[in-house]
């Protein structure tokens, strides 16, 4: 935590990040962390989700593990409610929660309870989330939103193949268009992100963790006249 400014942890900008135990995420609330805001982790296994913040911050001032099931109404009202009340402000939303990364189905004979299982962690959790959240984000001197997206939601570049992780997260990338026009007037910056090939658990392979977190954080931490409503991996415009 070395490089985290002086004074009181109350008056950092507070940043949630969702399916942040592991992988992507966890390496998102760790940078979040160390460029000084107060990270709110979301794990919807809290055990783990406490162990993932005591790696960040073993202190526990600055990271807060919480229950957070993108999926259950229930569990993103609770958190949306503590965040409210312990914390008092919401500036940065990182949407990273996600399943499903189905390499072995096809569009034409896949199973469609997987892909409404995807839907409902991929896109609605975001949305769910979003919206719980958005009444604290309203209030934020610099407010942001980041859908952490991937390249196989790129309809200019599909071919086939993990049909339900490909369209939940085309859809993310709709939600994203349509809350950075209609939060435009809110000064809420709302971006999706590819993270790119990384080495993580869903991924199982491609570049360092930290390498794609960082282009996430890039669009959590944007300037106010920075840009809304895109799809970037690594600063650089992806194709929709």
């Amino acid at each position: 935590m070395a490089e985290r400014s002086g004074g009181d942890v109350r008056e950092l900008p507070v940043a949630v990040v969702t399916g942040a135990n592991r992988g992507i995420g966890h390496e998102v609330a760790r940078q979040l962390a160390r460029r000084g805001h107060r990270v709110v982790l979301g794990s919807r296994d809290l055990a783990k989700g406490q162990a993932a913040a005591a790696r960040i911050d073993p202190d526990g001032t600055q990271v807060v593990a919480v229950r957070l099931d993108v999926a259950d109404d229930v569990s993103v009202a609770a958190m949306a409610d503590r965040v409210t009340r312990e914390l008092g402000r919401a500036d940065v939303l990182v949407n990273n929660a996600a399943i499903l990364y189905d390499t072995w189905a096809r569009a034409e004979s896949a199973d469609l309870d997987e892909v409404r299982q995807a839907l409902d962690t991929n896109l609605f959790g975001a949305w769910r989330v979003t919206r719980a959240l958005l009444p604290l984000l309203r209030r934020s001197p610099h407010p942001r939103v980041v859908n952490v997206s991937s390249e196989s939601s790129s309809l200019a570049r599909m071919t086939g193949g993990t049909p339900a992780y490909s369209v939940s997260k085309a859809a993310l990338n709709a939600l994203t268009r349509l809350l950075a026009g209609e939060l435009h007037h809110d000064r809420i910056l709302v971006n999706s992100v590819c993270p790119g090939w990384t080495a993580t658990d869903m991924g199982g392979g491609g570049r360092p963790v930290p390498e794609g977190a960082a282009g996430v954080v890039w669009a959590a931490t944007l300037p106010d006249d920075g840009p809304t409503g895109g799809f970037f991996r690594d600063g650089e415009t992806v194709a929709w």
